[in-house]
């Protein structure tokens, strides 16, 4: 799926480029997730607008930008949940859309907002994520287990997942991704709604597989949270990449909040509001 299309630059990509692998020789090694002029038009509306980036192996990646500025959707089409108009995407040279088991085989996904299978217990989803993957059952059943008890959830393993409150429906989703021990994981807001004592294990957990030679690509609108977990950060607006790099070289001596707010803009004004304060 290639197309002549403006790189977040504003030059225009050869189609070829647009859709060529990562390069070994030029980047030293094949990047964990290579997104080539990714676009997504949704009627009259532009949500990503040929965003190109490479994430390195073995990197805490954050992608950060307002509501609305195209991060779910440009997830989703590198991962495969959704069909890009334009570009492609590399997970460790694999194309997503040409070789799509391939490639999916490589990474565990929680995406924001799809639907799980929650008339299964909370034990029974993450079995099944296992034996759709094609993994031994007592594999499977061992990893149940140990997953469970990292998220505090072994009290709740018989419990309907329809009937998990939001965060532990973050957390088991969570697991289901985790269970066949990918390469790549791709969290779209893991940190939502999760409960300050669970948020620490699973930190605990992501940094242990970054440690072993993970990657890990995390979107969330914490800034605090994704200067303090990650090493390096892309910020997204409209549809367009403004910034990546570690995140020194993208906050530039600034804090991470006050670099995003630079680049995106918007603030917005205060005056007008001093009738709040006549209580």
């Amino acid at each position: 799926m290639t197309a002549q299309h403006p790189d977040p630059a504003g030059v225009p990509l050869h189609p070829a480029e647009a859709a060529a692998p990562p390069s070994p020789a030029a980047a030293g090694a094949v990047p964990a997730l290579a997104i080539r002029g990714l676009a997504k038009r949704f009627g009259q509306k532009i949500a990503v607008d040929g965003i190109s980036l490479d994430v390195p192996a073995g990197s805490f990646y954050g992608i950060v930008g307002p509501n609305g500025a195209g991060k779910t959707t440009t997830l989703s089409m590198a991962t495969g949940l959704l069909r890009p108009d334009f570009g492609t995407a590399f997970v460790h040279g694999i194309d997503v859309w040409a070789h799509p088991l391939e490639a999916k085989k490589l990474m565990g996904v929680l995406p924001d907002g799809v639907r799980l299978f929650d008339r299964l217990t909370g034990e029974q989803l993450i079995t099944y994520a296992g034996l759709l993957r094609g993994m031994d059952r007592a594999v499977v059943a061992s990893r149940v287990g140990d997953l469970l008890e990292a998220m505090d959830l072994t009290q709740d393993a018989g419990t309907l997942v329809v009937d998990y409150s939001a965060g532990m429906t973050k957390k088991i989703a969570l697991a289901s991704a985790l269970i066949h021990a990918p390469r790549l994981l791709v969290l779209d807001e893991p940190f939502e709604a999760v409960d300050p004592v669970s948020a620490a294990n699973i930190h605990s957990i992501l940094d242990g597989y970054v440690a072993s030679g993970g990657t890990v690509i995390m979107s969330s609108h914490v800034m605090d949270l994704v200067q303090r977990m990650c090493d390096h950060v892309a910020v997204v607006a409209g549809g367009r990449l403004l910034a990546a790099g570690t995140v020194d070289e993208v906050r530039a001596g600034a804090s991470l909040e006050d670099r995003f707010v630079q680049l995106v803009g918007g603030r917005s004004r205060t005056e007008g509001l001093e009738w709040l304060r006549t209580f």
